[in-house]
């Protein structure tokens, strides 16, 4: 992992949080005229389309060699095919906003595989304060008087935290094994997620039969082209420099980003909650990427 992590990297991990945090507004108006593994496989497709040109663009290819896909395959289907389903199915029974809270979870996840499987990201007492201090945030932001609808949609709350474990194995597989140019992982792993999902489509939803309105047919383009193909190739870039660990942190930025969302397209009153919730969890974010980078400093002295 690259000690340096610069000004730069913050920005993007804020602007990560800000992309998918905004993905689960498109995923509600998307869902309720496309069915959740169409919309799926329509997203990714349209991710595909800009990836291959992006890919086309810099002169690269993608391998042919077994070792490679399988590593395709196994992103493919924890990091897009099966978290996007399972958030698209979750959404037609609870709100974008619980959504969003639910993937907190990721974060603990991602700690605890990494420090299973990844030898320089051992958890530690830092990386525990920054995780808690984060997720001390998460709950400042969704208070007690939020939390009384869990206990309906149980099924679909279960697929939503599913699916931010899913993201969590995708995080740290990619952080152990990928290993070519961003591009070129983000085109290969991106289309091996639509071979996962594309039949099922086709199986259980016949998508030739639909009538999508206008609204989701914009979503789809804004989550193929935006929350997707720019989001993986930014992931891609920063899973080798900042870690999983420190990356996943994002999804504690993601509630924050999610209730100005709610200010600006909803008129909603911010309360005192989201700048306190906002500043714990970037604090939580610099703790555990400050801990790893004086880590990785310690192995090297």
């Amino acid at each position: 992992m690259n000690t340096a992590i610069s000004p730069r990297d913050y920005i993007l991990l804020l602007g990560v949080g800000l992309i998918w945090s905004s993905s689960f507004l498109f995923i509600k108006l998307a869902i309720s005229t496309i069915p959740p593994y169409t919309l799926t496989a329509a997203r990714i497709t349209v991710a595909v389309v800009v990836l291959a040109g992006y890919l086309t663009f810099k002169r690269q290819g993608l391998p042919t060699d077994i070792k490679n896909w399988t590593i395709f395959a196994i992103l493919g289907l924890f990091g897009t095919a099966l978290p996007f389903t399972l958030i698209s199915w979750g959404e037609v029974y609870i709100d974008s906003g619980l959504t969003a809270v639910l993937m907190g979870t990721m974060p603990v996840a991602t700690a605890m595989l990494a420090h299973l499987f990844i030898a320089d990201e051992r958890f530690n007492l830092g990386t525990g304060l920054g995780i808690m201090i984060g997720f001390g945030g998460l709950i400042i932001l969704i208070g007690a008087d939020a939390l009384h609808n869990l206990d309906t949609a149980v099924i679909a709350q279960f697929a939503i935290i599913i699916g931010a474990l899913s993201y969590a194995v995708s995080t740290t597989f990619a952080r152990r094994f990928a290993r070519l140019p961003g591009p070129v992982m983000s085109t290969g792993a991106t289309l091996a997620g639509l071979i996962w999902v594309l039949p099922m489509a086709i199986l259980l939803e016949q998508p030739w039969t639909l009538r999508p309105d206008g609204m989701a047919v914009i979503s789809v383009l804004i989550l193929g082209i935006v929350a997707t193909a720019l989001a993986t190739l930014i992931f891609y870039y920063l899973i080798h420099r900042v870690g999983a660990t420190t990356f996943s942190q994002v999804n504690y930025i993601i509630p924050v980003f999610g209730a100005a969302w709610g200010i600006l397209f909803l008129n909603e009153v911010p309360g005192w909650r989201m700048p306190t919730a906002l500043v714990l969890v970037l604090s939580g974010i610099f703790i555990v990427s400050r801990t790893a980078k004086n880590k990785a400093r310690n192995i090297e002295a």
